[in-house]
């Protein structure tokens, strides 16, 4: 299974040729750099990185002659790689303040982040892609969501053709699917998405499953939502609303001879995914949230987030919910199967 979970963005166009045309003062060199090349998977030492107008002009191993360049980088002992894309990003929507989305956009760029794939739209997320675009707020290059299309937002399928026109006319990359919404819904959706031509994406209704889900052609399913569940037998019989925490209560009834065929139906259909792996290693899993709250990255949130987190994280595996460890690691090796497949 291609895993859509880091895109690497291939900027580093190895071979480009040299620009003829007198050079800008604003170009950019990083000198003596090492590249990360990820076509290959090797290392480019001492190379000469010429940037024009914001985009890369050249990639030689000699200094370029002739060309006053506004900043020079130096590259030594340092590395460069193109910048990841974070698949399944979630943009601050209001009454956050401008600050604070700022601070998250930020931390995104700070790690190397270039681009973000919003999964839960908002009108004001169409107007900060402006900014962005426009170089007036310090951002990854933004694509986003329609706001939730779930089981209540979308009830009957006249609703579900309308809001997605509305949407695709508001300008949303693509529609972000939730739980809840039932087939004759999803199907009116997933007609007029083709008709209006904009993707959709996100979970897996339950009663949609997902072999109706991959056929209707979504563009990613997230969280591997869905597939443990279609790794029970039908000879079960199970009602699939017990299905609990992506498929968590169905662990010791799936059938994992039953993978290669469901992930053969996901590449058939041309259906990324977007496994989101840290949700079920740090938050669904027995690590404690003192734990996680002690990692040097916690520094960065603010002390509300941090105990929003700690609550919820308890939460999710706190006695009478029926998680337990072994469950757990039958539940995470399922999942690694699936993903790597």
């Amino acid at each position: 299974m291609k895993l859509a979970f880091l895109i690497f963005l291939t900027t580093l166009a190895l071979g480009c040729k040299q620009v003829e045309e007198p050079q800008p003062k604003e170009s950019i060199l990083f000198a003596d750099v090492t590249i990360v090349d990820v076509v290959n998977g090797k290392l480019r030492e001492h190379q000469y990185v010429k940037i024009d107008s914001g985009k890369i002009s050249s990639i030689s191993s000699e200094i370029p002659e002739g060309i006053d360049f506004k900043t020079t980088i130096d590259g030594k002992g340092k590395y460069l790689l193109p910048g990841l894309a974070e698949m399944h990003a979630h943009i601050p929507s209001p009454p956050v303040s401008k600050e604070s989305l700022e601070e998250t956009l930020f931390l995104y760029l700070s790690n190397g982040i270039t681009t973000i794939r919003g999964m839960l739209g908002h009108p004001s997320h169409l107007e900060l892609k402006k900014l962005v675009s426009r170089g007036e707020v310090l951002s990854p290059r933004i694509y986003t969501s329609s706001p939730s299309l779930n089981g209540n937002t979308v009830r009957t399928p006249e609703e579900a053709k309308s809001k997605v026109r509305q949407y695709q006319k508001d300008g949303y990359d693509f529609l972000k699917i939730h739980p809840g919404i039932q087939r004759p819904v999803f199907d009116a959706l997933v007609e007029t998405a083709r008709e209006v031509k904009i993707p959709f994406a996100g979970h897996v209704p339950v009663d949609v499953g997902i072999h109706h889900a991959l056929q209707s052609g979504y563009a990613t399913i997230d969280h591997v939502d869905g597939f443990l569940e279609g790794l029970v037998p039908e000879n079960k019989k199970v009602n699939p609303r017990d299905n609990g925490f992506f498929g968590y209560n169905f662990t010791s009834l799936a059938d994992t001879s039953l993978i290669p065929s469901l992930v053969e139906e996901a590449r058939k259909n041309k259906v990324w995914i977007v496994p989101t792996q840290s949700l079920f290693e740090r938050w669904f899993a027995p690590v404690s949230a003192d734990r996680l709250l002690n990692e040097p990255e916690m520094v960065y949130m603010p002390v509300t987030t941090l105990s929003n987190w700690k609550i919820r994280k308890e939460q999710s595996t706190a006695q009478g919910t029926g998680f337990n460890e072994a469950q757990w690691d039958q539940f995470h090796q399922i999942r690694q199967q699936l993903i790597r497949a």
